[in-house]
């Protein structure tokens, strides 16, 4: 199964409003990621075993990395209104106190990292629309893991938003070390990735 793009933005004044609002009142199965993608709402099927694999990993070295007040999520929902968008990235780290009690959604601007591993069927929204859509946000780095790059698995880090673009801080194959700066100062061995 593949992502789907299930409606696209309605064309009134209140846009952003009214995708939110299908976006709330969606029904899909279990597991499904339900996302907003520059103003379109996509389904997208659970991710297979190996792209978990990979998420579990960075998250557990993120923990050892970030203050004992921040917290490393899952299943966040983080706004980029300015983008369209409503991601829910694969990892998250945010302070706790940015987290709005009570509320579905988080400002992507409160994190201080996005991590995405890409999926087969939607790679292409993580290498194009959330790495537009988070240097938009301000969203201190953005770890793309990406195992169906053409060729071989890469994975890029970016960082320093500025003007709605990043700067790339380090473009490498799966097995190489890859450095995450402060706040992290972390040394992520990706070489244990698996790969598709």
């Amino acid at each position: 199964m593949s992502a789907l793009a299930v409606e696209r933005q309605p064309p009134s004044g209140d846009d952003w409003d009214s995708v939110v609002r299908l976006w709330e009142a969606m029904d899909v199965p279990g597991g499904c990621k339900v996302e907003i993608i520059e103003g379109i709402v996509t389904v997208a099927p659970p991710p297979v075993n190996n792209h978990n694999l990979i998420a579990e990993l960075v998250q557990r070295r993120l923990y050892a990395a970030i203050p004992d007040d921040w917290g490393v999520f899952q299943t966040l929902n983080v706004t980029v209104p300015s983008r369209s968008g409503l991601y829910i990235p694969d990892l998250v780290v945010v302070p706790r106190s940015e987290v709005p009690r009570g509320e579905n959604f988080t400002p992507a601007a409160a994190a201080e990292l996005a991590v995405e591993v890409t999926s087969k069927s939607n790679a292409v929204n993580d290498r194009v629309a959330k790495l537009h859509g988070y240097a938009a946000a301000g969203v201190a780095l953005y770890l793309l893991i990406d195992p169906h790059a053409t060729g071989s698995p890469t994975i890029h880090l970016y960082g320093e938003p500025k003007d709605g673009k990043y700067r790339v801080l380090h473009a490498g194959k799966f097995g190489e070390a890859v450095r995450l700066p402060e706040p992290f100062e972390l040394t992520l061995d990706t070489f244990g990735f698996p790969r598709p």
